[in-house]
């Protein structure tokens, strides 16, 4: 039987530093009233010219710069993001063209937030499938694009940024022990671009509605995170048979201090297990939890040997939960 272990990670955020200080324009004291309401002190945006695939081209050269080896040795590359250079072709096949990843299939995967958590769990399976042996995942996002930047609820929550892991095979029972991926579609419109797509396509009129830019439905969003991450917790723990306690570290989707305070709280999980850098980056959707694993794994603070859980929840509703061993 095989199994998928990590190769190798790498992250990607814009230069652009944004402090809250930047949504003075909305609110008093911007960076009392966003700090004490999310944890965020600030995030990175996007220069004009940058895009989705600009930053998940940089994180994956990072990731192949660390693994040794050629981006011609990847069988298969997988984007998750909601925020894609265009609606067509996929983001994943720009990223291929830019290293050079010839020998790989490409494509994009839209599961909002939780989109590096299924890309992973999707990766996985090809390689459990003994098809395939080196399977290259990037979780990248820039919502500066498409914030509203008139909604003191939504627009300060958001960086841009891209995390990028290769998984190979091996079969050793180790790397990824258990995943669970859910999805509620019942709660669709909690999380929308509303103008977006075929069902109401962007005109003059829904941008001066600014119906073109990102709309979510906070408390009710708040509930459903407190709800599912104590459930994604033990089902993979139960499933892979460990106990919570013997966690050693906890990723969980960047989102907003408040959640992963409630979480700590209700579950008895110490928060220091959680590992968090929204503070320094904001909420930055599928790149999140990509971004966190990189940065975690190469300042020692995941050492080999140790168990991660690694969590994603957003849009759609989504929501899912892989346990690695590093």
């Amino acid at each position: 039987m095989f199994h998928s272990i990590v190769l190798a990670t790498g992250g990607q955020v814009p230069e652009r530093v944004v402090p809250n200080s930047h949504f003075s324009y909305l609110v008093d004291d911007a960076d009392t009233w966003i700090q004490s309401r999310t944890g965020i002190r600030e995030r990175r945006f996007a220069a004009p010219d940058e895009a989705t695939s600009d930053l998940a081209t940089a994180a994956a050269l990072k990731a192949l710069d660390r693994a040794g080896m050629g981006a011609g040795e990847l069988d298969c590359l997988i984007v998750a993001t909601s925020t894609p250079d265009m609606c067509l072709p996929a983001t994943a096949c720009m990223v291929q063209k830019n290293i050079g990843a010839v020998n790989a299939f490409a494509f994009d995967m839209n599961a909002v937030c939780s989109g590096f958590v299924f890309g992973l769990e999707t990766a996985d399976n090809f390689i459990r499938s003994g098809k395939y042996e080196r399977v290259m995942v990037i979780g990248a996002d820039t919502y500066s694009k498409i914030l509203d930047f008139q909604d003191q609820t939504t627009c300060p929550l958001f960086g841009d940024g891209a995390g990028a892991v290769i998984l190979g095979r091996t079969t050793e029972r180790t790397g990824i022990l258990q995943s669970v991926i859910r999805s509620d579609g019942g709660g669709w419109e909690l999380i929308q671009v509303p103008s977006s797509g075929s069902r109401k396509p962007v005109t003059a009129e829904t941008i001066a509605l600014r119906e073109n830019s990102f709309r979510m439905a906070g408390k009710q969003v708040f509930v459903f995170a407190t709800d599912v991450i104590p459930q994604i917790i033990e089902e993979v723990t139960t499933k892979a048979g460990v106990a919570v306690a013997d966690l050693d570290h906890i990723i969980p989707h960047q989102a907003n201090y408040r959640i992963i305070d409630f979480i700590s709280r209700k579950t008895g999980i110490p928060k220091e297990r959680f590992l968090l850098n929204l503070d320094r980056y904001g909420n930055t959707a599928a790149a999140s939890v990509g971004l966190a694993l990189d940065e975690y794994l190469r300042n020692g603070t995941i050492k080999p040997g140790e168990l991660v859980l690694m969590m994603g929840f957003g849009g759609g509703l989504s929501w899912g939960g892989i346990l690695i061993r590093v």
